[in-house]
């Protein structure tokens, strides 16, 4: 093998690092962007969760009082 195609061999290695380390980096961006992504759903979904346990409340709240209500108009048809 002579010089110039050791150099050939280094500069070949040296790009196909360069290209390596580029690609990680990216990677290592869209990992972040994907965490960050994964956190807003995360919220939203637990925000969900609360709004619906709230209407289940509201829901099993305004049965109680319909039946409340029913049992009062049975006791006047008495």
């Amino acid at each position: 093998m002579n010089t110039m195609d050791d150099i050939d061999q280094f500069q070949m290695l040296e790009e196909k690092i360069d290209n390596f380390i580029e690609l990680i980096t990216a990677l290592k961006r869209e990992k972040e962007s994907l965490a960050e992504k994964i956190q807003v759903q995360e919220r939203q979904i637990s925000d969900m969760v609360e709004q619906l346990e709230a209407l289940r409340s509201a829901r099993e709240m305004a049965r109680e009082k319909i039946v409340s209500l029913l049992e009062k108009i049975e006791q006047i048809e008495i």
